[in-house]
C-alpha cells in the first residue's frame, strides 16, 4: 500500500486533479493500494485508471468538506476495485447471462492497404455501414470482410462517415512528434484533458450539510453508451438525483443500460414536441447540472447550447463529453472508445507480434473520461459553494487518449493476488438478478454501493424525486 509519506502524489493523479482545477496541495490526501499487474498493456492503463479514480474520489471528499466544514476526508484508491470497475460490463451477469460487448460486424478488418475498425453495435449504425459499402442489409461478417478487403482504409472511413456510420482507418503508431503518420488521419496530440471555466451570473443555490457529497443535487443526464453514463452513475452513487433523458426514437441497448444505469432513473422525452420540451424545461428549472454526451452542436436544435443554458439558469453546471475533441476537422464525427483507440494510434501501439491491431485491456478511454467528468462536476459544485456561479466543462475521449499516450509515466507494480470476485456483489433489478462490480470511488466514510440497481430504460416519470 502506498501512503505517500513524502506528501507527493503519483504524477498522473496530480495531472488529472490539476486538469479539473483542483488545489495541488489536496492531492497529499490521496493514497493507493496496489493489486499487481492489473489492466496490463503497453501503455500505462493501470496508472490512468488509478489517477482518474483518485481525482474523482478526492473531488467527492472535497465537496463533502465544503458542505459540512472541517478537513477533506482522506482517499485511498484500491487498484483491484478500479480494475474491476473499468471492465464492469464484462463482469455483469443478468440472471446468470453474460453480456455480448461487440456485435458481429464490429471489430478490426483488413482493408486493401491496411486495417479499419468498425462499430456496428446499434441497428442503425449497422444499416449505415452496409449501405455505405453497397452491401445487402443481411450481409454477415464474411461478406463484410470481402468487401472491406477490396477498398483502401481511408476510402472506407470517408464513405462510411458520409453515410452516418462508424468506421475509421487504423493509424500507425505515433512518430517522434507524437502524431500518427497516416494522411488524412486523426490528430490527438495537444488536445486538453479537460476544459473548465466559470460561466454565467451568480445565483446558484448553496448546498446544505449532508452525509454524502452530492445529496440533493439534481442532474439531467443526456448521455449514452459508456463514458457519460459512467460519470452520472458515479454522481448517483454519491447521492445525486440523476434522471437520464432519452428520445423515444433512439432505443438504448438494455445490457449497456443495466451496467451503467446504477442508482439512476430513466425517462423518455421527445424534445422535438411541445409537450416533451415543456417537460424538459420544467426539469431544467431546478436542475443543478446537465451532462451531455453528444457531438458538438448535436443538441443545439433543441435549445441546449451550453452558454445559453447557463445564462438562463444561474449556477447551472454544464458538463459536455464528445469523442474527437471540440474543434478541428473531426469534431463533428460520431465516435466511440474503440474507434478513438484505432484512429489515434493506440491500436497500433497495442498490436500483437503478427501485426494485427490491438486494444487496451478495457474501454479505458470511456471509463477514465467518465470518472474525470464526474470529478469535474463535483469540483464545479464545490466552487459554486463559494461564488454561486455555474461552470462549463468539456471533456473528450480523444483528450484522454492524448494524455495516455503522451503524458502518463509507467510506475512500478505494487501488491498482488488480485481477485475480481472481491469487488463483485449481487443486487435485484427490473431486469432480473444482477452480479455486478462494486463502485470504486473511495474516501473515508463514503458509500460502498448504489442505493438501487438500474431501473428499466425509459420506465420512470419525468419528475424530480
Amino acid at each position: 500500500m502506498t501512503t505517500n509519506p513524502s506528501g507527493a502524489p503519483d504524477r498522473a493523479t496530480a495531472q488529472a486533479w490539476r486538469a479539473i482545477g483542483g488545489e495541488p496541495d489536496l492531492t497529499e490526501r490521496v493514497s493507493h493500494r496496489g493489486a499487481g499487474d492489473v489492466l496490463p498493456a503497453v501503455l500505462p492503463v493501470r496508472e490512468l485508471a488509478r489517477a482518474t479514480m483518485g481525482a474523482c474520489s478526492l473531488a467527492a471528499a472535497e465537496l463533502l468538506a465544503a458542505r459540512n466544514g472541517g478537513p477533506v476526508p482522506r482517499v485511498n484508491v484500491d487498484e483491484g476495485a478500479v480494475a474491476t470497475s473499468f471492465v464492469s460490463e464484462r463482469h455483469l451477469l443478468v440472471d446468470g447471462r453474460a453480456l455480448t460487448p461487440f456485435a458481429p460486424l464490429s471489430g478490426f478488418w483488413r482493408a486493401a492497404d491496411g486495417w479499419v475498425r468498425t462499430h456496428a453495435n446499434y441497428p442503425h449504425h449497422r444499416a449505415r455501414l452496409l449501405s455505405a459499402l453497397g452491401l445487402d442489409p443481411g450481409t454477415g461478417p464474411e461478406g463484410l470482410a470481402e468487401r472491406l478487403a477490396s477498398l483502401p482504409a481511408h476510402d472506407i472511413q470517408e464513405r462510411v462517415y458520409a453515410e452516418g456510420g462508424l468506421a475509421v482507418a487504423v493509424a500507425p503508431a505515433p512518430g517522434e512528434d507524437g502524431e500518427p503518420g497516416a494522411p488524412g488521419g486523426f490528430r490527438a496530440a495537444g488536445l486538453p484533458l479537460a476544459e473548465v471555466g466559470a460561466a454565467g451570473p451568480a445565483g446558484g443555490r448553496r448546498l446544505a450539510r449532508a452525509e454524502v457529497p452530492a445529496s440533493g443535487v439534481r442532474v439531467l443526464d443526456l448521455t449514452r453508451v459508456i463514458a457519460g453514463p459512467v460519470a452520472t452513475r458515479t454522481l448517483a452513487l454519491l447521492g445525486a438525483d440523476v434522471l437520464r433523458v432519452d428520445s423515444p426514437g433512439l432505443e438504448e441497448d438494455p445490457d449497456s443500460h443495466t451496467d451503467t444505469g446504477m442508482g439512476k432513473r430513466s425517462t423518455l422525452l421527445d424534445l422535438g414536441t411541445a409537450e416533451g420540451r415543456s417537460s424538459f424545461e420544467t426539469l431544467l428549472d431546478s436542475a443543478d447540472a446537465v451532462v451531455t454526451g453528444y457531438r458538438p452542436g448535436g443538441l443545439d436544435r433543441h435549445g441546449l447550447v451550453a452558454e445559453e443554458l447557463i445564462a438562463r439558469r444561474p449556477g447551472l453546471v454544464v458538463a459536455q463529453l464528445c469523442a474527437w475533441g471540440w474543434s478541428g476537422p473531426w469534431a463533428d464525427r460520431r465516435g466511440f472508445d474503440s474507434l478513438v483507440q484505432a484512429a489515434s494510434g493506440i491500436a497500433a501501439i497495442e498490436a500483437g507480434p503478427e501485426g494485427r491491431p490491438g486494444a487496451l485491456p478495457a474501454q479505458a478511454l470511456d471509463h477514465g473520461t467518465g470518472y474525470l467528468l464526474a470529478a469535474g462536476v463535483l469540483r464545479a459544485l464545490t466552487e459554486r459553494q463559494g461564488d454561486g456561479r455555474g461552470r462549463h466543462l468539456r471533456f473528450s475521449l480523444a483528450g484522454t487518449a492524448a494524455w495516455l499516450m503522451n503524458d502518463i509515466a509507467p510506475e512500478p507494480l505494487e501488491g498482488g493476488g488480485y481477485d475480481p470476485a472481491d469487488w463483485l456483489t449481487e443486487s435485484p433489478s427490473a431486469y432480473g438478478g444482477l452480479r455486478h462490480a462494486l463502485p470504486p470511488v473511495s474516501y473515508e466514510g463514503g458509500p460502498t454501493n448504489w442505493a438501487h440497481a438500474s431501473t428499466r430504460w425509459g420506465g420512470d416519470p419525468a419528475v424530480w424525486l
